[in-house]
């Protein structure tokens, strides 16, 4: 096994990413300067306290792409809640327009998706790699 692949707990052996996305209410493009670098940076601090660790991360104005490596200990909801209400409570703490513009800064609902490590043998037909999420997320700000 690969230790760069694989984590360990006490229990388990795992290789388990999450790719979220999610917006904010309305779709608003709220998610830009200050407020992109202070969600980023918040993300990190969430990440580090969930014990999960960001792969890849990219802020677009109406939207956000997580893609997150996490143990097998809590379902996909604990961790889109966590990250959303941590950040949307300093967020709108920090930054009091958004308190005033939007009744919530995030939409209630997300995306998620599983990933893992394809064997040779799998297509991206039958498998969304960790590397193809990776890429995906990377090329959003050149889509626009």
């Amino acid at each position: 096994m690969s230790e760069s692949r694989y984590r360990r707990t006490s229990g388990a052996v795992f290789n388990l990413h999450l790719h979220f996305v999610w917006c904010p209410k309305y779709r608003r493009k709220v998610l830009v300067g200050a407020v992109e670098a202070r969600l980023k940076e918040l993300l990190y601090e969430k990440a580090a306290e969930l014990k999960t660790e960001i792969e890849q991360l990219e802020v677009m104005p109406d939207h956000v792409h997580l893609f997150v490596a996490v143990p097998p200990t809590d379902a996909p909801q604990h961790y889109a809640n966590q990250f959303k209400g941590y950040t949307s409570r300093i967020l709108r703490q920090e930054f009091p327009d958004l308190k005033s513009r939007m009744p919530s800064l995030w939409s209630r609902s997300y995306y998620v998706a599983s990933a893992g490590s394809a064997t040779p043998a799998q297509t991206a037909e039958t498998f969304c790699s960790a590397d193809v999420i990776k890429r995906y997320i990377e090329e959003q700000k050149e889509r626009g």
